[in-house]
């Protein structure tokens, strides 16, 4: 059987949401050319190598974008749209992509080309891969996963050349050399401060604000160096190739701990095999286990944001536990 690419960005498909980033330049071959009255197929009949189009497919199982095939005698694309939401947002996931594409470890479409539509929004061009029935190479997935973290690292310490988005929910990706300062501001605290925003709930802040302030001492005898993460790795964002090999999509990358892409652990199906083969490579430090809810808070918190109160008592727990070990 074979699946075709379909990207969601957490376990529950979430609603269109404005993306913050910033413009999309990193000086390869995804700059935008002159608009045309359809740009999509102006790429793909000349930079794309194709002289015909043979087919065009949508796809479904997104809510956020427009997925489409594009069967050509070149080859086939996987072409993203949205119709109301500006270039920065595929900007931000073409920049992800090229970055784990580029350390030549797990397997990554390809983004192409990135640009806007004349009729308002935006599109993304991609290597479209086909996917086999398997979903059950766990060691391989642990494996090529660390080999990714091992491989991307950043002299710019944490975060990521431009904002980007958690399912529909802004990123903040400022540079920072704390990676305990970035985690409790720029993803913590963003979350929270959401909360409160959102729903006027002042108990989820203050506890939370609270833990955020203290997380010192979860890391003590921890080397953190900032990593090359996918960000959002659940069940829905990990395949296989034809050939058995992972794939993984709908990035919202950034440079952090190695640990924390390990948050959406409750909705990824990792097993013990996938630590095992992950831990091979890339070492398990002291006391991960004490950390690993602290980056499953962050998406509970962006869940709870998202999708509504049935996530709160998973971050409030979290938080609690926390407070009560910290004696806070």
């Amino acid at each position: 059987m074979v699946v075709v690419a379909i990207s969601f960005s957490s376990c529950i498909p979430s609603l269109s949401c404005p993306r913050l980033v910033q413009p999309f330049n990193n000086n390869k071959p995804l700059i935008v050319a002159a608009m045309s009255d359809d740009p999509i197929r102006e790429w793909i009949l000349s930079e794309g190598k194709a002289t015909q189009i043979k087919g065009i497919s949508p796809i479904g199982g997104g809510c956020i974008n427009h997925a489409t095939r594009y069967d050509t005698d070149a080859g086939s694309f996987f072409v993203k749209t949205n119709r109301s939401i500006g270039q920065s947002m595929f900007d931000g996931e073409a920049l992800g992509l090229n970055a784990m594409y580029e350390t030549g470890s797990i397997r990554v479409p390809k983004p192409y080309k990135v640009g806007s539509l004349p009729t308002g929004g935006s599109y993304i061009i991609m290597e479209f891969i086909e996917f086999g029935a398997s979903r059950c190479n766990q060691s391989a997935l642990g494996r090529k996963l660390a080999e990714m973290h091992k491989a991307a690292k950043s002299e710019k310490g944490f975060g990521f050349h431009v904002d980007n988005t958690i399912g529909s929910t802004p990123q903040i990706n400022t540079w920072m050399s704390d990676w305990v300062k970035f985690f409790a501001e720029h993803r913590l605290g963003y979350q929270l401060k959401l909360a409160r925003e959102q729903y006027g709930d002042p108990t989820i802040y203050e506890r939370g604000q609270r833990l955020a302030k203290n997380l010192g001492p979860l890391f003590k005898n921890v080397v953190i160096e900032p990593c090359l993460l996918h960000g959002d790795l659940w069940s829905g964002n990990i395949t296989y190739d034809n050939n058995g090999e992972p794939v993984i999509l709908d990035p919202a990358c950034y440079y952090g701990h190695n640990e924390a892409e390990f948050g959406m652990s409750w909705c990824a199906g990792f097993g013990g095999e996938f630590y095992k083969a992950y831990f091979e490579v890339m070492p398990e430090q002291p006391d991960f286990d004490q950390r690993r809810d602290l980056y499953m808070l962050y998406h509970y918190l962006n869940h709870y944001n998202l999708f509504g109160s049935g996530y709160r008592s998973s971050a409030m727990s979290i938080i609690d536990d926390y407070l009560r070990m910290f004696d806070l």
